[in-house]
């Protein structure tokens, strides 16, 4: 059994700074959507498979791990595509909190899958984060065009939180790093023909984006997300996770000049608040453990 301490919340801390860059970057980078989750899966995997080599970490999966290990990366480019083109019909902020619909997802679907006992506060605070998303756009007109991404993110949202769960029996058997690079390869492979659909001149022209969306957000950011679920169950590592939109918004603000609007902050504080009582929880319980 592994004792949660300090530094397992600063981990997943760093993790969701690092990923929290998608949120400006997939407004920044002007390609087909399809195209820009191929060349983050391709570089992604260029970068980690050389760093599983220089690290030499085992790229050996037994055979049996095989489909899951695909199916958990199908969802993940699912997910990809569908977020980025939630960022594209509407902008950082509702792009990110509407994704974070994920941790009430995951909360329902973790004692159906894994079969743990369902925490009734876990369904509190993913409730807290759907109040926070009501926020976002109260009216859900269909026609409106930030009503359409929040229904696009939240099936995204889905798509995580599926992956995350399917992907929990490997952690212990594999290395994060090594995951992540067949994650991301299924992912380069599956939309590959798009790229050769598409003017190179066009991807040169957007190569520092999409480098720093693979090696930043993709290879460094996933694979310490990765790592820890370790320390945590898949729900608690959602909840922990919904910090994320926090910092996408404020790289969007910084960097795009996109300022939310109040009734938007309103909803990220009421996130951010779950992320808060989680995190109280779990460092206040010194006997709290979870499997190894």
């Amino acid at each position: 059994m592994k004792r949660i301490n300090f530094s397992h919340l600063l981990e997943i801390n760093l993790a969701m700074l690092f990923i929290g860059t998608s949120g400006a970057l997939g407004r920044y980078v002007e390609l087909p959507v399809p195209v820009t989750i191929a060349c983050r899966g391709l570089l992604a995997f260029v970068l980690l498979y050389i760093f599983c080599r220089w690290k030499r970490i085992s790229l050996k999966v037994y055979r049996k791990d095989l489909p899951v290990i695909i199916l958990s990366g199908l969802l993940m480019g699912l997910h990809w595509v569908t977020y980025f083109y939630a960022l594209q019909w509407s902008n950082v902020a509702i792009g990110m909190l509407s994704l974070f619909t994920y941790p009430v997802i995951t909360a329902f679907l973790e004692p159906l899958l894994l079969k743990t006992k369902l925490q009734w506060m876990h369904l509190l605070l993913g409730a807290l984060v759907i109040s926070g998303i009501y926020f976002l756009a109260p009216t859900f007109d269909i026609k409106e065009s930030n009503t359409i991404a929040i229904g696009i993110g939240v099936f995204s949202a889905f798509c995580y939180a599926l992956r995350n769960l399917v992907l929990k029996s490997q952690v212990n058997k594999y290395h994060g790093s090594m995951l992540m690079v067949y994650q991301v390869g299924i992912v380069g492979l599956a939309l590959l023909p798009f790229v050769f659909y598409t003017d190179i001149s066009m991807v040169m022209g957007q190569w520092q984006g999409l480098l720093v969306l693979a090696l930043l957000t993709t290879a460094v950011g996933h694979t310490l997300f990765l790592m820890t679920f370790k320390h945590f169950s898949i729900t608690t590592v959602s909840i922990l996770s919904s910090i994320q939109p926090v910092y996408g918004i404020l790289i969007g603000i910084i960097f795009l000049r996109e300022i939310p609007e109040l009734r938007t902050v309103f909803g990220g504080v009421l996130i951010l608040a779950s992320v808060v009582i989680e995190s109280f929880r779990v460092t206040r319980k010194p006997k709290l453990t979870v499997p190894d």
